[in-house]
């Protein structure tokens, strides 16, 4: 239990910091942190709300969204909504804005690599999925649609949303959509620790 914490909350360290390096690449965003910055611009910044206490309040609605589901959350899954957000926030207090193209495509390249490592590691330990994997894998039992379809969708709907809010879809949307299901794949089997 102890290698499961520890790899818990060393993928979740991994992951807010992931979403800051992507944000500060400003290339386009993942398709959550889309819709993260899309809150954040037209809501939260205003308010004086920073970037990361909208992820982590975006985390806690989707686990809203579980009740109908019928999902049940681990510890994993309420850590994930307290610590992902929060790093995130020390990630983009920490990393310069005003970089150059190189270091923002190095940024961006290192942030994706990064999220697929802090996935492995997070899904690995095995205690509890994130509220959005939860989310597709409780509309998956609930429907029996298939998990493509049902990603897709969310993902596709949460890109729509944050867009149209002022979120950033770019070429770091295209890479990151094209590259996290292999990394992951990868990455997961390395981490995944057996009961």
């Amino acid at each position: 239990m102890t290698r499961r914490l520890i790899q818990l909350f060393a993928g979740l360290f991994l992951y807010g910091l992931s979403i800051a390096l992507i944000v500060r690449a400003d290339l386009g965003l993942d398709p959550w942190d889309v819709l993260n910055q899309g809150v954040f611009e037209r809501f939260a910044k205003p308010a004086g709300i920073s970037f990361g206490l909208v992820v982590n309040l975006i985390g806690m609605a989707v686990l809203l969204l579980w009740i109908p589901l019928r999902q049940k959350p681990g510890i994993g899954t309420f850590a994930n909504v307290l610590v992902i957000g929060t790093v995130a926030n020390f990630g983009l207090d920490w990393i310069p804005s005003d970089l150059g193209l190189p270091l923002r495509a190095g940024l961006l390249i290192a942030g994706i690599v990064l999220n697929g490592v802090a996935s492995g590691a997070y899904i690995g330990a095995g205690l509890g999925p994130g509220p959005r994997d939860g989310l597709m894998t409780g509309i998956v039992a609930r429907t029996g649609w298939p998990v493509k379809w049902v990603r897709t969708a969310i993902e596709l709907t949460v890109i729509a949303v944050g867009w149209l809010l002022g979120g950033s879809v770019g070429l770091g949307t295209v890479l990151y959509a094209l590259t996290i299901g292999p990394l992951v794949h990868v990455f997961l089997p390395l981490f995944t620790i057996r009961r």
